[in-house]
């Protein structure tokens, strides 16, 4: 099945909304291609010639002492989701092997997150003021082996930067859970749940599959004081009733569509005595939301709306809810992190893009997820009915994920930068041997870690 715009406009329908809407994954991938072109196009008006890259010599050959050289491009180096979870991960590469330059599109918001990224990374330049092609010309001269992009086609992304290839390996990682579409875009840094192989072709890149799961965060450095059990929020505080079963989704409301809330309205008349909690997330949506619901049957005093809260407040009060609703469509991916570290359980579907099985890896990053992923809208209903009628069976999964926080692979960010390097090794190892960027995945396993001893 191939699909084709006749014409040479950009689609009305962006990349970012494509994972989100419920269109076929080989027409996402088209926008995608469609925009990743259109970068291409902003990169030729610039009019540079191609950038000599760095020769392809295996680092740390011969005892030598070069390193890796890895370059991040992100405008979200702040007060953003992507910064609350990579956090420190810039600062934890081996210094050994890796040097790490971030390259910072927007200007210093004078947040905690910037400064520590800009403290802890052992190069930060802050490039805003710059032009697309000065910023190229400046990744290039620091002979970056591997450049990222960590916004993809988000708010604030320069792609034509990418476009006119400053490193000789180019990679997406976290800012845009989806594929770029585009040619100078040689992997995707993913898992084998989040995009399984059976799926490669609905990706323009390779997929590097990271053990584990690949949404990385660094909670367990930054938010321990969410483990207290002492919680000094209470349901009162946020118009909870103490005596009802809570559901929760705490998802922004365009990841909601009528088949999740109508399968949401059917378990609440279902399991006598429960509410859903749900974010202003936007405000706007809340009343179109309580009309749908009570038109459905549900009692106004079952839909529960409070207002978005700081990540710290976020984290802990998610606790005061007894389990957690995903939204098929695109899941919940920072918020999903959120709700596990603070120990509720959550119920998920995925299904065929990048964007709809993020949850679904965060599970099984616990040792948890058989019992929180289903396989179809009426298994999730029936999941989250039987979990809410059986409290000794909820109590003992919530008290599992309690106990797994502080081991469990998905909160081991120190583990997981490792892994990440071994990636990066292997992308320029393979580069060095003359290969074309190739599917590959990743053991934690030092004869696969492949440095050149």
């Amino acid at each position: 099945m191939t699909f084709s715009f006749q014409m040479s406009v950009l689609p009305s329908v962006q990349p970012f909304h494509a994972i989100a809407y419920p269109i076929d994954p080989l027409l996402a991938l088209e926008i995608s291609r469609k925009y990743a072109a259109h970068c291409s196009l902003i990169a030729s008006r610039f009019a540079l010639p191609p950038f000599n890259h760095p020769a392809p010599n295996r680092i740390k050959q011969d005892g030598g002492n070069e390193r890796l050289r890895v370059g991040y491009v992100s405008s979200d180096f702040g007060n953003h989701p992507l910064s609350h979870l990579m956090g420190s991960v810039f600062g934890m590469h081996n210094r050994k092997n890796v040097e790490v330059f971030c390259y910072a599109l927007s200007p210093n918001d004078g947040t905690e997150w910037r400064q520590r990224t800009q403290s802890e990374a052992e190069h930060f330049v802050d490039v805003s003021a710059m032009t697309s092609d000065m910023i190229a010309k400046m990744i290039n001269e620091d002979k970056i082996h591997v450049l990222v992009n960590l916004n993809g086609y988000t708010k604030g992304a320069r792609n034509e930067i990418f476009a006119m290839q400053p490193a000789p390996i180019q990679v997406s990682y976290m800012g845009f859970p989806g594929t770029t579409g585009a040619t100078y875009i040689d992997y995707l840094i993913t898992d084998e749940f989040v995009s399984p192989l059976c799926f490669s072709h609905i990706y323009s890149e390779k997929l590097v599959h990271l053990p584990h799961c690949y949404f990385v965060n660094d909670y367990k450095q930054k938010n321990q004081d969410v483990l207290d059990s002492n919680c000094p929020h209470k349901r009162s505080d946020y118009g909870l009733p103490e005596n009802k079963f809570i559901f929760a989704c705490f998802n922004q409301l365009y990841k909601m569509d009528p088949e999740i809330v109508n399968t949401w309205c059917n378990i609440l008349k279902r399991v006598p005595n429960s509410a859903l909690w749900l974010l202003r997330f936007p405000a706007a949506g809340e009343m179109k939301f309580r009309t749908y619901a009570v038109a459905q049957g549900v009692q106004p005093d079952q839909i529960i709306f409070t207002d978005v809260a700081m990540k710290s407040e976020h984290i802990r009060r998610s606790g005061l809810a007894d389990l957690f609703l995903d939204t098929p469509l695109c899941n919940a991916h920072t918020t999903g992190t959120d709700i596990l570290w603070a120990g509720l359980p959550m119920v998920t579907l995925p299904l065929e893009k990048m964007a709809t099985r993020v949850a679904g890896s965060l599970c099984l990053a616990t040792g948890l997820g058989e019992e929180m992923i289903v396989s179809s809208m009426k298994e999730y209903e029936e999941k989250a009915v039987s979990l809410a009628l059986n409290p000794l069976k909820l109590q003992a999964l919530t008290d599992k994920l309690k106990a797994v926080r502080m081991t469990c692979p998905l909160f081991d960010a120190i583990r997981w930068v490792r892994n990440l390097e071994r990636a990066y090794f292997k992308m320029w190892n393979l580069h060095c041997s003359g290969q074309h960027p190739q599917h590959f995945k990743v053991t934690e396993n030092d004869r696969e870690f492949p440095y050149d001893r």
